[in-house]
């Protein structure tokens, strides 16, 4: 088992909250609650969330004419999302389920792909199982509407419409002066210019992140996978921003994918995950994954 800590100080939209950390260092936990109780003094961590919204991919190979394909998929939309919801009705019934279509074509070592997209509004739950199993029943729908034979069907990790945001405004005197600020400011700079620091700098983001996950059941490493490969989709660059407002006070913000759940998996049922989570008091993916930010 990793220990388990609790990480303080947390005032997040307004909300006190306590923060169960899993993790094998304790420093990470120490270092948490301290920049906490300092973004206090300017009002705590403010937060924004996208929507609850994973892909599922559909991987369309062996297509002559891809494009036409990709109009013929589209010009279905209707008929595959019915297909997809008559999977999960309760999901459905929730106000969740397959809420739209998208399809790509994209070039491989193998020529041209068409890549459909199923959007899926999977409300507090991270969504796989619903997603995998809407993916695969569509399969032999899209197969019929391109002619094309179907490969892999499944979740996308990349989830750039389940965004959690989060702001905070460090006072300059609270953090050391000018000086910190430049500091800080400095090393910001090298992580956005060097990959080599750029992955350190992530990696201590995720030390944070990742410890709430796992304290909470659920999967680190589909959060792990999505924030990475989310700072890497325009060259790898860190999760963060920092900026210097008129104040001189330090402000930053983050931004990055949050697959969550607080229904399914190990979050019900491992007896650690649900005191967790009750320790953390939150009542949705959403407000889960706002906290996530945060940290």
């Amino acid at each position: 088992e990793l220990p388990l800590g609790i990480a303080t100080n947390f005032l997040i939209d307004g909300k006190e909250y306590l923060i169960p950390m899993a993790i094998e260092e304790p420093s990470v936990v120490a270092a948490a609650s301290n920049a906490a109780k300092m973004a206090r003094a300017k009002g705590g961590f403010f937060t924004d969330y996208s929507g609850n919204i994973m892909i599922g991919q559909i991987q369309v190979t062996k297509l002559k004419d891809p494009n036409s394909a990709k109009f013929e998929v589209l010009r279905h939309k209707e008929e595959i999302i019915e297909k997809a919801n008559e999977q999960d009705p309760i999901l459905v019934n929730l106000g969740g389920g397959c809420k739209d279509v998208e399809a790509r074509v994209i070039n491989t070592r193998f020529g041209e792909m068409l890549i459909v997209h199923l959007l899926v509004d999977v409300k507090d739950a991270m969504g796989a199982n619903a997603v995998n199993t809407m993916a695969e029943a569509v399969a032999p729908l899209i197969e019929r509407i391109t002619g094309g034979k179907v490969y892999l069907r499944i979740i996308s990790n990349l989830a750039v419409y389940r965004l959690a945001r989060a702001k905070a405004i460090f006072d300059k005197n609270v953090i050391g002066g000018e000086e910190v600020v430049e500091g800080i400011m400095q090393a910001y700079a090298f992580a956005e210019a060097d990959p080599f620091r750029c992955a350190t700098h992530n990696k201590g983001i995720m030390n944070g992140i990742s410890a709430v996950v796992i304290a909470t059941g659920n999967d680190f490493r589909a959060v792990e996978a999505g924030a990475h490969a989310y700072a890497a989709i325009h060259g790898y660059k860190p999760l963060t921003r920092y900026e210097v407002n008129e104040d001189g006070d330090l402000v930053g913000t983050i931004e990055l994918p949050m697959a969550v759940g607080v229904i399914g998996g190990a979050t019900k049922v491992n007896p650690l995950a649900k005191i967790c989570l009750k320790i953390l008091g939150v009542n949705s993916a959403e407000e889960l994954a706002r906290v996530l930010a945060a940290v």
